[in-house]
Order: structure tokens, then sequence, then C-alpha cells
């Protein structure tokens, strides 16, 4: 009688939800692996359009849409919630932690896409008063800060309080900042010009900031221009070459080339400036000896794979290569780049040559029917190249019911005035500081019984609930 064991598949394991995670293990459908990826939220997020959920055109759920769902019928790839805390590139295990419970992941090959989060330039307490723009929490609570200006204005008592809570500052001039300005003003000058009875939303300040001598510097002079021009004529205020050097709840202090400093009275502020990698760039870069720039990115090689460990990936905003920008189109052409490497080393072929990024081109909207495209040699500006921008970001939308709500509320708010994502919670705004002050210390938990633990006896007497954290009396 004989017998015979079946060799286990190769062990593929993705960190990161985004576009590189997230089109990796897509690539990966029809390999002869079994693809694990782990994430810190349940979510892909369609990051280019955050500010329009800050800005109540589109829900969160229409740009994040469940990883799980849009994974569901890929039976060789798993899903696991978790924030990766340490990598071991000798044992080849990630380890990963949610709510206190703490797992461990072996792989064989790994892909690490953890993308980027906000930069304040070493000033990360400027969080606490100008919220980035990188995730849905941001989006959310900025959603909050900008119509309730609008709302405690309506009950402000001086007009210096008004002028306070309906003054709005972006602090970067890139696209982001570039689309979040002109998304606030054109909120103000028409969404809610008729809503309220004792203020003049129309009368509202936009003030977009930055410390660089151009708008949309990675687009030229002649679309920077013409973004500038059509943001003037919005009402926008650009000012350039102001270094911002403190924000506190009420303004923001800004430095001017001459070194002068100027105080800008303002409630509500947005900061769209800087990128920080991972920190698992540096975790990884500590065991390889490779370098790291300013940003935290990782430099790679010509393969995407880290110094001495040809089973590691680093793609998108983690990755230091050739100067490649950190956009999605990188990320997305990294990731599938990654996963056609394992496949061709799977099957014994000879690998790809060096990763080759395709540029297809940088847009950026500044109102409805105006917006600035780059595409190769070829620039455009104005109503074509806003049709260009919608027709892109549809067909990078995940999901076909996803693609046509965004178009039915695009038409609502570009056609007519109405935004119908204007709800706004305390709890939105206030979270995140409540959790700061906290400490360091918190940490949410949920509490584990010994009958749920593996090799123990469960206990005689079930433990309460408990935060970590949590002081006694």
């Amino acid at each position: 009688m004989s017998t015979s064991t079946q060799q286990p598949r190769h062990r593929v394991v993705v960190i990161g939800s985004g576009f590189g995670g997230l089109f990796s293990t897509q690539k990966l459908k029809r390999a002869d692996v079994d693809v694990t990826l782990i994430a810190r939220t349940t979510h892909h997020l369609f990051q280019p359009l955050l500010y329009q959920v800050a800005t109540g055109i589109l829900s969160e759920g229409e740009i994040a849409p469940s990883t799980r769902e849009v994974l569901r019928r890929q039976e060789n790839a798993t899903v696991l919630l978790g924030e990766v805390t340490d990598i071991d590139l000798e044992s080849r295990t990630v380890t990963h932690s949610t709510v206190g419970r703490e797992s461990v992941t072996p792989y064989d090959t790994l892909i690490v896409a953890a993308g980027a989060g906000q930069s304040y330039f070493g000033n990360d307490h400027f969080s606490r008063h100008a919220p980035g723009m990188k995730s849905i929490d941001d989006a959310l609570e900025l959603r909050g800060r900008i119509f309730g200006s609008f709302e405690l204005a309506e009950l402000a008592s001086t007009p210096a309080e008004v002028e306070r809570l309906m003054t709005f500052v972006v602090v970067g001039a890139g696209p982001t900042g570039v689309e979040m300005a002109g998304q606030i003003s054109e909120l103000a000058r028409r969404t809610l010009k008729r809503d309220f009875r004792r203020i003049d939303p129309t009368k509202a300040r936009v003030i977009l900031l930055d410390a660089a001598p151009a708008v949309l510097g990675s687009f030229g002079v002649k679309l920077g221009d013409r973004a500038v021009s059509r943001l003037t004529e919005m009402g926008v205020e650009v000012r350039l070459g102001a270094k911002v050097v403190d924000v506190d709840s009420t303004g923001i202090e800004v430095e001017h080339p001459d070194g002068n400093r100027e105080r800008i009275e303002s409630v509500c502020k947005v900061w769209a400036a800087g990128v920080a990698a991972s920190p698992l760039g540096r975790m990884l870069a500590e065991q390889t000896g490779a370098e790291v720039d300013r940003a935290g990115r990782i430099q790679v090689q010509d393969d995407l794979t880290l110094p001495g460990h040809p089973e590691v990936f680093v793609v998108g905003d983690m990755m230091s290569l050739k100067g490649l920008p950190g956009v999605a189109q990188v990320a997305i052409q990294g990731g599938r780049y990654a996963a056609d490497q394992i496949v061709r080393r799977l099957k014994g072929q000879e690998p790809k040559g060096p990763f080759e990024y395709f540029d297809k081109g940088s847009m950026a909207t500044i109102s409805r029917f105006s917006a600035v495209a780059s595409v190769g040699k070829a620039q455009f500006s104005g109503f074509f190249a806003w049709i260009l921008w919608l027709a892109v970001h549809l067909v990078y939308i995940i999901g076909f019911k996803h693609r046509i709500t965004t178009l039915l509320h695009w038409i609502v708010t570009f056609i007519g005035r109405g935004r119908s994502e204007r709800v706004v919670t305390e709890q939105q705004v206030f979270a995140r500081q409540a959790i700061s002050d906290l400490g360091e210390e918190f940490a949410p938990q949920l509490p584990r019984l010994a009958k749920d633990r593996p090799h123990e006896a469960p206990s005689e007497r079930e433990p309460q609930p408990q935060v970590q954290g949590e002081r006694g009396a």
C-alpha cells in the first residue's frame, strides 16, 4: 500500500489593501499559490476621491468597497484584519495585531504594499487642528469640521467669530490641495448659498497655502498657471512661498520668504502637504541594509525586491526607485509586476526585466467642468480635461455598482446644487482628539476567555471586559 503526500502550495503574503496590495492579489487569482492579504482596514480605499467624501459629494462606501467583497470569488485568497507590527525576514513570518489579538503568518514570498500616511514634517502635533487626507477617518472628520463651521457661524455672536469660522485654510498646493480648495469654494458659493439665514456662505474665505513657488508643480508652469487663474476666479486666495510654522485651534501662523510672520484666524484647516511612508519601510531597512529616503521610502532593486531577499517585493508609496512618484498607477503596475514575477519563478521561467513604469498622465479637478490634465507631452485644461478626469476615475473605481452610484452622485452635484452626504456628528469630529487624550498606552482590546485560548483550560470565572490603558479607581 502506497501513500502520497500533497506538497503544500507556495504561500504569498500581501501587506496592505491599497492599489498595490489589491491589484497584486487579483493578478495571482489563477496562480498555483495561496494568498493571504493582511490589512489594517476592512476596505480598499480609492484615495484620489477622498476629498469628495470630505465635501459631501460621495459617501465613504462608494470609494471604499469591502476587501472581502472584492475578493469573494478568488478562492486562493484569504483576507485577515490586522496591523502589521513585525516582519522577520530570517524566519519569513509576519506578525499582525488587532484589538489585542496577535497572530503570526508565515510566507514563502512577501509583497509589502502598506502605503503612506500624512507627513507634518516633524510637527505631528499640527494634526490635532489640521487633519490630513489619507483615510476615511480623515475625510469624515473634515466633513464634520467643514459643515460644522458653517453651522457654528450661524450661531456666532460677533463678526470676528463669524469670519474665523468662515475662513478655510488648505495647506499644500498639490492635486489634493487644489481639489479640496476648489470644492470648499463651490460648496460655499453654490451648494450652501441659500441654506442659512444669519450668515452669507458666499462670503466664506478659502485660502490655499504652500511653501513651494508654484501650484501643481509636477504639472508644469502652463497648467499650474491655469489652475491658479481658475481658483482665483472662484474666490480662492492662493498664497505661495508661505511656510506653516504653527497651528492651533483658532488659527494658523505662516512665515513668508522675507521672514515676516502672519497669523490667519481660521477654525477649519486642512493639511494636504507631504507624505510619509509606512514605518515598515524602516523596519525592513534595518534588516537588509537598504537605504531609506527622507519620506521613509525604502530603496528597492530594479525588480522591486530588497537586497539579499529576492522573496520580498516592496511596491507603491513605500518604495523608492528612480524618482517614481507616489501615485496610484505606480502602485498598480508595481503590484501586477511583482505578481507576474512570482508566477514566472514558480513555472521555472526567466524573470521579466527591470520594472518599467508607464506614465499614463496626471490629472486634477479644480471645479465642476474644469480640470487640468498632463498626458505625455499633451496638456489639457478646462472642460475636456474634466471629462477625461471623470472617465479615468470611473474606470478605476472598484465594482460596477460603485461606478453607477458614483456617477449618479456626480450628476446630482455637478448639474444640480445638491450634495447628498451632509450628515455629520460630533463623534466624527472629536473622536481622534479623545483617543489622543487617552495617551499612548491606550489600545482597544477584545477580551478573550480562557476557553477561547488554545491549549488552555477554561477558567471558572469569566473576566470582565476591559480596555488596555484604563486606569483603576
